[in-house]
């Protein structure tokens, strides 16, 4: 059973679970204002909220829950189908789920391996990931076709966080394969119900390997936490999802919209690699002009939250979706031109792709650092590097979460010698 939208002028806009035309969807979003009724995928009603200010407001917010089990009648009375392909999003207990001091709880063992000093201390560690990597896409020759994505920008980030998560290399490739259908959002309902289940699988053999060999990982961390009280069984598994989950795709979907717009703009990618601008920048106009994650699910009001501003009133357990693709090419924020990749824009630090508030993602310093030093990189090794497709070929991944291309084919060049 699903529960019925409150009637509106017209029917709530029905969201593409496959992702097809994010950003086409998100202008349309944004011509309804600055948050419109929609329908998710499985038939959910929903707000998908596009105004950067209103999801700045929303989201610091003190009566704005994330937490389904305390704050989302349709779940708590058991309308949401068992089915629903989006439903590990609202099952899961960890700090992307949790409300006030749940919230703090949960974060706090996950926020010390997330330090600034802890992050810094790993760029050695991501810069021999990074050469290993190159030297193993310069092996296919200067003519051949290889997928950027598969080969470089999802395997980097991979070994990064199985790095910091202390994750056996045995487990690296079911890892790999299981994370990616988690935030698939166009999936049939059997796989849709099989990902969170292998997924699971994987953690508790994680779990039972760093019990049996802990070391100074995150992963570690976590169990010892477990192991004094801190930690339920489920929020142990959670939170590792919620880590593997983070700190993978939202970095892949970074590297992977980076290179295909500087191989599209030969112009800015001239700026980046004679130093002319930072590659800092670059990333920062990657996140705002290509949010790795387009939207998130889902928030709740806590009571009747009224935005004086806007004039809208959220009810209490109304379910709310934040477009952070919408957000990042608002043309009252970035201007008409906001739909240009444009690493000299003045905003390109103006953005909201790793959230806002207390959910801000842990791993954001992270994936920054990453994405500097792979990008760097891989513009050095290969210098005359293209894309083996038009760009009208590349297909989106069968996500509205999860913001990224199902391949980038491209053919590198000669090496840099």
């Amino acid at each position: 059973m699903t529960t019925t939208p409150t009637p509106t002028t017209g029917c709530p806009y029905r969201l593409d679970g496959t992702g097809a035309d994010i950003h086409g969807e998100a202008a349309a979003l944004r011509a309804l204002g600055p948050a419109a009724r929609v329908l998710l995928p499985g038939g959910i009603p929903a707000w998908s909220v596009t105004d950067p200010h209103l999801i700045r407001r929303l989201l610091t917010h003190p009566d704005i829950s994330k937490d389904a089990h305390q704050h989302w009648p349709a779940y708590i009375n058991e309308e949401i189908p068992a089915d629903w392909p989006l439903r590990i999003w609202v099952d899961v207990r960890n700090a992307l789920s949790a409300y006030g001091p749940e919230h703090t709880r949960l974060r706090r063992p996950l926020a010390a391996a997330f330090s600034p000093r802890r992050v810094r201390a790993l760029t050695p560690q991501i810069e021999m990931i990074t050469r290993t990597l190159l030297d193993e896409l310069q092996t296919a020759g200067p003519d051949q076709t290889v997928d950027l994505r598969a080969d470089f920008a999802w395997r980097l980030p991979l070994l990064v966080v199985n790095a910091v998560l202390g994750v056996p290399g045995d487990l690296h490739d079911a890892s790999r394969d299981a994370i990616g259908d988690l935030f698939a959002t166009g999936l049939s309902p059997e796989r849709a119900a099989q990902a969170p289940v292998t997924t699971y699988e994987l953690i508790n053999r994680l779990i039972a390997r760093k019990r049996e060999q802990p070391g100074d990982d995150v992963t570690s961390g976590l169990i010892a936490a477990h192991a004094e009280g801190q930690l339920t069984d489920r929020e142990l598994a959670d939170s590792l999802m919620l880590l593997i989950g983070a700190g993978h795709e939202t970095t892949v979907n970074l590297l992977d919209h980076a290179s295909v717009n500087l191989l599209l703009h030969p112009v800015q990618l001239a700026l980046a690699t004679s130093g002319q601008i930072g590659w800092e920048r670059v990333v920062e106009e990657a996140l705002r002009h290509q949010a790795p994650i387009a939207t998130i699910i889902l928030r709740f009001p806590v009571r009747d939250v009224h935005d004086e501003p806007t004039g809208l009133t959220f009810a209490h357990g109304e379910a709310i979706a934040i477009n952070y693709a919408a957000a990042g090419r608002d043309p009252g924020l970035h201007g008409d031109d906001a739909d240009r990749f444009d690493i000299t824009r003045a905003t390109v630090h103006d953005h909201l792709a790793f959230g806002h508030g207390a959910h801000l993602c842990l791993g954001a310093e992270l994936a920054r650092i990453e994405a500097r030093i792979a990008l760097a990189a891989l513009f050095a090794r290969f210098p005359g590097m293209r894309l083996a497709v038009e760009a009208e070929q590349l297909r989106s991944l069968p996500s509205l979460i999860s913001n990224g291309h199902a391949q980038v084919p491209v053919v590198l060049g000669p090496a840099a010698s």
